[in-house]
């Protein structure tokens, strides 16, 4: 890719923009950025790349495209971006759910015009360009999507383009997708957030200073909580259905946690206890973390 341009310049975006630069990807990389806050703390940080004000020079100049913005934001910047593009520049974007998202391509995006979706799965409960790091994207999977229309070329460059930044690369649909992360990362946020919540509703409830008091796993959950409300309302709503489903799958063992407690059945919730650390233990064997007590932090 000759010139790249980044559409949001938070987190990961800027952690893009660090990784491209250090990997030397691109003879140009164009930054579209419409918060002035983070437009301040990228000059101060003297980040790479070329801060355009209009979101055209950005586009008219670019090879591939990555948008790295809440999803509630693609229909605006598709329609402002669709006079633009040309059949021969790459689109893709960051973004945690995929179906809601393929819609809104299909309906507003130019008809010679191609977006191969991508979702990296990496991030952090904090947020803004301060935060990018250049690893970020160092060994963790990133899926691509490839849907009826996806351009062979497109997907293969997107492909090469990932695996160069550091990432694994899995290719798969977007139904496949949504299934797949409402329940390893859309529900434990999810979780977290209402875990959280039913925290602060006990402590005004029963007027004890609980937080102070937090153990390890209240702390654990609140730092997922701490993730930016904006992107994970977009996820929630736009994978709706399958979260739902994950709901339904999640009370219903959680009654049936309820349902061993309240009739003190050892062999009922040993089993089950049992069960889940397995899973533990299969994450470290597929080096999705590290194998050290309290995640590392000791």
């Amino acid at each position: 890719m000759r010139n790249i341009l980044i559409i949001g310049c938070g987190l990961l975006g800027s952690s893009l923009l660090r990784r491209i630069q250090k990997k030397k990807m691109a003879n140009k990389i164009y930054i579209y950025e419409k918060s002035k806050l983070n437009i301040t703390k990228i000059k101060k940080l003297k980040l790479p790349g070329i801060i355009v004000k209009k979101l055209e020079d950005g586009v008219v100049n670019a090879d591939l495209i990555i948008l790295c913005t809440p999803m509630s934001e693609y229909k605006s910047l598709i329609v402002k971006m669709n006079k633009y593009l040309s059949p021969k520049t790459i689109i893709t974007d960051i973004g945690s759910s995929k179906i809601e998202s393929s819609k809104i391509i299909k309906k507003y995006l130019k008809k010679d015009i191609f977006w191969t979706q991508s979702h990296p799965i990496a991030g952090s409960e904090v947020s803004g360009p301060e935060h990018g790091k250049q690893d970020i994207f160092e060994n963790k999977w990133c899926v691509l999507i490839k849907e009826k229309n996806t351009k062979k070329n497109h997907l293969t460059k997107l492909n090469k383009f990932w695996k160069k930044i550091g990432s694994k690369v899995v290719i798969m649909n977007a139904e496949k997708h949504d299934k797949i992360f409402s329940i390893t990362s859309h529900l434990p946020h999810l979780i977290a957030y209402n875990l959280v919540k039913s925290a602060q509703d006990f402590e005004k409830i029963q007027n004890y200073d609980l937080i102070k008091y937090s153990a390890g796993g209240l702390r654990d959950f609140s730092r997922i909580a701490a993730s930016n409300e904006i992107m994970w309302r977009d996820i929630f709503f736009n994978n709706k259905k399958n979260i739902s489903k994950a709901i339904d799958l999640f009370i219903k063992n959680l009654n049936s946690f309820k349902k061993d407690i309240n009739s003190k059945n050892n062999k009922s919730i040993l089993r089950k206890l049992i069960q889940t650390k397995k899973v533990r233990t299969k994450i470290i064997k597929l080096k999705q973390d590290i194998n050290k007590p309290d995640f590392g932090r000791n």
